[in-house]
């Protein structure tokens, strides 16, 4: 899905409400319990709050579990933009190889009783099965002289 796609991409002063994260973790239980997600993977856009920090996400779904969180790394922040206004940009150690660390996410109460999961992995990263390898990025990361795919 696109990016944002849970709230919309122009919530604008919402995304510092912590509501619309809560209201956001509502719509992907949803999403989840209605059994789409089975057999087949899915990429959901919707805002995630980790250690207090607003990221703008993707959340990775798969039969009815979340295989992880990918936030955004390199936020539009000119013209018509201001994503930094809402978001933080993950971090990412220029002097070490790789895309940083991956971190544990632990998941609503309401989504650990739908996932029968309490914690799942958020960073940058990439889905292997036996014949193919996938991984995500998000708008302007794609427009960047170091686009992740460079890597």
């Amino acid at each position: 899905g696109p990016e944002l796609e849970i709230t919309g991409y122009g919530c604008e002063d919402f995304f510092l409400e912590n509501d619309t994260f809560l209201h956001s973790w509502e719509c992907l239980g949803e999403v989840i319990k209605s059994g789409v997600t089975q057999d087949i993977l899915c990429d959901i856009g919707m805002p995630v709050m980790h250690r207090n920090v607003a990221y703008n996400c993707r959340v990775i779904c798969l039969n009815g579990k979340i295989i992880g969180i990918r936030p955004k790394f390199y936020l539009a922040n000119d013209g018509n933009y201001r994503e930094m206004r809402y978001f933080t940009p993950w971090y990412i150690d220029p002097s070490k190889p790789g895309f940083g660390e991956i971190e544990e996410y632990f998941l609503p109460t309401r989504v650990q009783q739908l996932t029968g999961q309490v914690k799942v992995p958020m960073g940058i990263f990439a889905i292997s099965a036996l014949d193919t390898a996938v991984s995500f990025e998000t708008c302007e990361e794609l427009f960047t002289p170091q686009a992740p795919h460079i890597q």
